[in-house]
């Protein structure tokens, strides 16, 4: 990030749908279905809409990140920084907004998931302070 742009974070807002999309069919091009990106907002929209977090650059979306907290553990998701921007600190922030919002709700750990694969996403993570965890993680679609 350098001076000369005009970078906030802020909740999502209704007419940011277009550009999540964008984004997350660039940074998520492998998802299935249950991960359809209409779908994934309007649940998320339902629920602590106020951890739907987008970066915007020069009046651009180039970050997401969601969250949620169930009063126990958090979660983040989408985190995603548009390939132009990556690299900048750009994700570093949301995540750190995200972080600083849980902790004021409560939340003591949070939770994440990448993709074994993913190397590049393990090491931002690592370099935010977050180490694999030994569990294993399970999951089933309703």
């Amino acid at each position: 990030m350098d001076g000369n742009e005009s970078w906030t974070i802020r909740a999502y807002q209704e007419d940011d749908q277009d550009q999540v999309i964008d984004l997350w069919r660039v940074s998520f091009p492998d998802d299935g279905v249950i991960h359809e990106p209409k779908a994934a907002i309007s649940r998320k929209l339902k629920v602590q809409r106020d951890l739907f977090l987008v970066g915007e650059l020069d009046g651009k979306v180039i970050a997401t990140a969601l969250a949620g907290f169930d009063g126990y553990r958090g979660w983040v998701y989408r985190v995603a920084v548009a390939r132009e921007a990556q690299n900048r600190g750009y994700g570093r922030a949301i995540m750190l907004e995200t972080e600083r919002r849980l902790r004021e709700m409560g939340c003591a750990k949070l939770n994440l998931q990448v993709r074994a694969n993913n190397s590049d996403v393990l090491k931002f993570y690592e370099g935010l302070g977050y180490s694999i965890s030994e569990n294993i993680s399970m999951g089933k679609i309703l």
